[in-house]
């Protein structure tokens, strides 16, 4: 009979289970260190679990158009709103109708108030509009232009062919308009000493044809410089109908503006996100993409701009109102994109990618009330989960205890580590990606439990069947192991996909319920795998369970083992040699 090659393991067994231990503790470790070291020990709640700000929105009517607060635009505007302030749908946040009118917004506590309530009540409406004339942006102009009007305005936007050497037009940049609104004119090689900026305002278009007396006169008076003023132009701006002129301030209040009518809206803007250019030292820039009709538009308004003089050869990017920047024209610009840019910090970039990614809201609102929410009622249901769980808990150690005996204390060590992981992971989630655990959450958790205990009831019922068949227990743990780990796979598969399903086709709380449900099952997969199959291997070797006590949960006698089974002693397909 050949004999078998040494050194050569069998395909079942597990070689160093103590190194697959030690890098479960070591991962541990890492995600308690990080979660010391972020200083945040606790999950971040849910409103119904903390408290938070409830933000009470009423609808506006919109200028020439009358119908506009309808269900359809409520319903829309509300789903907008939280895309916005969820993010990836576990923060917690509310957003409901109420009324024909009214939006109510839950923040919980946590969440930075103030940019919450930007990103609810800012519309996002984005325009087009070429640049009629422009002029400092105090009422009566300074002597001197101040550092941070002297580079916001003349700047340029170059498609890849133009022949002017600026650091924006290169190939890369081929359709792109490169807006910088805070760039200073010394850092422009292109800047000329006829587009300097001047203190005094730039008249308008000869004769007057593109600006009307009233608008020139509401102009002259206008005052930018003022917070006051700005808000007065905004609202103003934002009441105009597109197909009419208006008065307009930089978001600074360093420049303000006529405007012609809307030459691309922003509803025309595909996609936008915030990007990091560290090619032309722009800092943080916000990159758009327009639809084929928004391109043909854009394509069309820069190729009309591009043959006229400053100012008029500028277009003036308009966000609520306010000119965001204002960048001249040299060419037609193809391509469908464009990037806005101005000194934006990556927070403030993010914000606007998000709100232009989003949609702008189909109506405008107001903020009529916010209060304060208190947590006293999901505290006492919170107070009740958690002793439903811990009874639940206490009923599962019970049965192991009594079943499996010895066994259970490898369900308790491999419980142990489940929740260690599972806690970490939700406290580091919540400054890393915004989940807020609320009592959803919660009930998810305590599903938990029972399935994990369910994937050690699984695996030690395999073992248990192999030494009924005659094995000792080394053999039975590894021989058992393949049969249990499909089992267990594919009921966790299960599970996961069922959370999967709910966390895309449900919103609100439920959601949370589901987040929860998907990363425990996924934790479950890691502790079996990695926690309680090397354990077991490592018992397996120990004399209290080796042989079988009968407190280990593996006595052969109480498990009505059969006789050993006789070995074959020759293969069908092996002669005997000489």
């Amino acid at each position: 009979m050949a004999a078998p090659k040494k050194g050569r393991r069998a395909p079942t067994s597990q070689g160093h289970p103590g190194r697959t231990l030690i890098l479960v503790l070591i991962a541990m470790a890492a995600l308690v260190g990080g979660m010391f070291y972020s200083g945040t020990m606790t999950p971040r709640l849910g409103i119904d679990l903390a408290g938070g700000t409830s933000f009470t929105l009423a609808a506006q009517n919109q200028p020439g158009k009358p119908n506009a607060i309808n269900e359809t635009n409520m319903n829309t505007a509300a789903g907008i709103m939280e895309r916005r302030v969820n993010g990836l749908g576990v923060s917690e946040s509310e957003v409901q109708t109420q009324g024909s009118n009214h939006i109510i917004v839950n923040i919980p506590k946590g969440t930075d108030a103030k940019q919450a309530r930007q990103q609810v009540g800012t519309t996002a409406q984005l325009a087009f509009r070429p640049v009629l004339t422009t002029a400092a942006g105090a009422k009566t102009p300074e002597p001197k232009p101040s550092p941070s009007a002297s580079g916001k305005t003349g700047e340029k936007a170059t498609g890849g062919k133009s022949s002017s050497p600026t650091p924006s037009a290169s190939a890369s940049t081929q359709g792109r308009a490169v807006t910088d609104a805070l760039k200073k004119p010394s850092a422009s090689p292109s800047a000329s000493a006829s587009d300097k900026p001047s203190a005094q305002p730039t008249p308008p278009a000869p004769g007057g044809a593109d600006v009307p007396p009233a608008l020139q006169k509401q102009f002259a008076a206008l005052d930018c410089s003022t917070k006051a003023g700005r808000a007065q132009a905004g609202e103003q701006a934002a009441g105009t109908k597109p197909t009419d002129p208006v008065v307009a301030c930089k978001d600074d209040g360093s420049q303000k503006y006529v405007l012609g009518p809307v030459g691309v809206e922003g509803t025309d803007v595909k996609d936008a996100k915030a990007v990091f250019d560290s090619q032309q030292g722009q800092g943080w820039i916000v990159q758009m993409d327009f639809t084929s009709d928004g391109g043909k538009k854009f394509a069309d308004v820069t190729g009309k701009l591009a043959a006229k003089a400053q100012p008029q050869n500028q277009f003036a990017i308009v966000l609520d109102g306010a000119v965001v920047s204002d960048p001249r024209v040299s060419e037609r610009l193809n391509g469908g994109n464009a990037t806005i840019s101005g000194g934006f910090t990556q927070q403030s970039a993010e914000d606007l990618g998000n709100m232009l990614s989003y949609g702008a809201l189909p109506l405008s609102f107001k903020i009529d009330d916010e209060t304060t929410v208190t947590a006293a009622l999901g505290g006492e249901q919170l107070h009740a989960g958690l002793i439903a769980g811990a009874i639940g808990l206490a009923l599962v150690v019970i049965y192991l205890v009594a079943y499996y005996r010895g066994l259970a204390l490898v369900a308790l060590a491999s419980l142990g580590v489940s929740a260690v992981l599972t806690y970490t992971i939700m406290t580091l989630l919540g400054p890393g990606i915004g989940f807020a655990l609320n009592l959803p959450a919660v009930c998810g958790a305590i599903v938990a439990i029972g399935i994990t205990a369910d994937s050690f009831i699984v695996y030690f019922e395999r073992i248990r069947d192999e030494i009924r068949e005659g094995r000792t227990l080394r053999p039975a743990v590894e021989r058992g192991w393949p049969r249990a780990r499909r089992t267990i796979l594919v009921s966790d598969f299960v599970s996961f996909l069922a959370a999967a399903v709910l966390f895309i086709v449900t919103v609100g709380k439920v959601q949370g319920f589901a987040f929860t449900l998907g990363l425990t099952t996924l934790l479950d997969v890691v502790v079996v795998f990695l926690f309680t199959k090397p354990l077991m291997t490592l018992l397996a070797r120990r004399k209290f369970f080796s042989e079988g006590h009968s407190w280990s949960g593996l006595d052969p006698k109480r498990l009505g083992a059969k006789p050993p089974l006789r070995r074959r002693r020759t293969a069908p397909n092996q002669t005997k040699e000489a």
